[in-house]
């Protein structure tokens, strides 16, 4: 059976304390893939060109792991701004990706819940069932396998399952998905239907998913209820859609795009807010329009201002806001204690509250069941040989999510 196995590694290199450009991506193919009867417990060579020819190897799956064949996989802001090194601590050489839908090619010692050819979503975080957040209903932020930017190794054993003439290759996130195959801690896998399009669904497995849950899970908006977003980039509009299948009467965008307005209205926004039009707050602008003050609101850009008016521009009494978007670790948010005093809640978000393998699927199973509208989000499809182009869409900041085939 002839197809193409490759992964997409990134280099980076310093120099008058910029980083090399996208040219330094190095794709990775090879001419023969292995039947997957034949590859499990085998290390599985990937070659090719075409800009550099390499060789990099995934070793298989040991304790509680699984390698997975990525079929589809997108780029998600997170993967833009690790590869700009704006991340702390960014660890290079490594490969990329951890928004994406595959199929599982041989499972490691000790993993009961999974078995080859499983559909799966590989996810960001995880859920190792045993820890105290795990077997909380109220939390979804695993002791083990909560998200960890620094690492770059496998838990099991602090190696890499990535490496190239004996070189290791780091791992990002725990997913690496810009590769044909990947390993995978078995607690970050969410089984889903084999019926769900693996080239729709894959973007559910990280933005999507952490917009749509802070809405339903988090803010809860009631039907008939006021939202305001802050921020229509893609987790906008999943909140925004969220408060669309919530029955929300009004969904007021703010955002300094007005490009970005007219598409939001696909995803249930009513009407459109752009700071730079006001001489003034614009949580004062948003609580005019709203007679006082919105029901719910959700922050998603990870800006301090925003996330202060977020908060001011929700009704006393009952309003709720919602943090989504990521600030700097230092960043410091302020507001007048009389706010909370007057009964406004502040809450915080982390992947929409969803637990990977318990909660995800059934978001799987909202898009098969025609209540999430997946296929408004995807924008563009590209081969995994122009995957440059993803990077050239966010970079300009054209469209929402690029799916990317592995097969092609």
């Amino acid at each position: 059976m002839y197809k193409r196995l490759g992964s997409l590694v990134s280099y980076s290199y310093a120099h008058n304390s910029k980083l090399l450009t996208q040219k330094h991506f190095r794709f990775i193919h090879s001419e023969i893939e292995p039947t997957m009867s034949a590859t499990s417990g085998l290390v599985i060579p990937c070659k090719g060109k075409p800009l550099v020819i390499e060789q990099v190897e995934v070793a298989p799956p040991q304790t509680m792991e699984v390698r997975i064949k990525i079929k589809y996989t997108s780029l998600c802001h997170t993967d833009l701004y690790f590869w700009e090194a704006k991340g702390q601590n960014p660890l290079f050489p490594r490969i990329f990706g951890h928004e994406a839908a595959g199929v599982v090619e041989s499972v490691g010692e000790g993993v009961s819940d999974l078995q080859v050819g499983d559909h799966v979503l590989p996810v960001f975080t995880g859920e190792c069932g045993d820890c105290r957040h795990c077997k909380s209903e109220e939390s979804n932020m695993c002791d083990l396998l909560r998200i960890n930017t620094d690492r770059g190794v496998m838990l099991n054993d602090g190696k890499s399952r990535f490496s190239i003439n004996g070189t290791p290759i780091n791992h990002f996130l725990g997913t690496s998905t810009f590769s044909e195959y990947t390993v995978v801690h078995s607690g970050c896998l969410t089984k889903i239907s084999p019926l769900a399009p693996l080239d729709k669904v894959c973007i559910l497995s990280c933005g999507i998913s952490t917009g749509l849950g802070a809405t339903l899970n988090v803010a809860k908006p009631k039907k008939g209820s006021t939202v305001a977003v802050f921020g229509l980039g893609a987790v906008g509009l999943a909140a925004a859609e969220g408060a669309r299948i919530a029955g929300a009467s009004r969904i007021i965008g703010i955002d300094f795009n007005p490009k970005r307005f007219e598409e939001a209205k696909k995803f249930g926004v009513t009407e459109f807010v752009n700071p730079k039009d006001h001489d003034r707050p614009v949580q004062e602008v948003i609580a005019e329009m709203t007679n006082g003050g919105v029901d719910r609101s959700l922050e998603c850009t990870g800006n301090i201002n925003a996330m202060i008016s977020a908060f001011e521009c929700v009704h006393d009494g009952w309003g709720v806001a919602v943090l989504v978007g990521v600030p700097n670790k230092d960043a410091v948010f302020m507001t007048k204690p009389i706010n909370v005093l007057n009964e406004r809640t502040l809450k915080g978000t982390f992947f929409g509250n969803y637990k990977p393998r318990t909660d995800l699927p059934s978001v799987v199973d909202m898009y098969m069941n025609k209540k999430l509208e997946v296929e408004k989000f995807i924008t563009h499809r590209v081969p995994f040989s122009d995957i440059n182009k993803a990077f050239e869409y966010m970079l300009k900041g054209e469209g929402l999510r690029c799916i990317i085939s592995m097969e092609e």
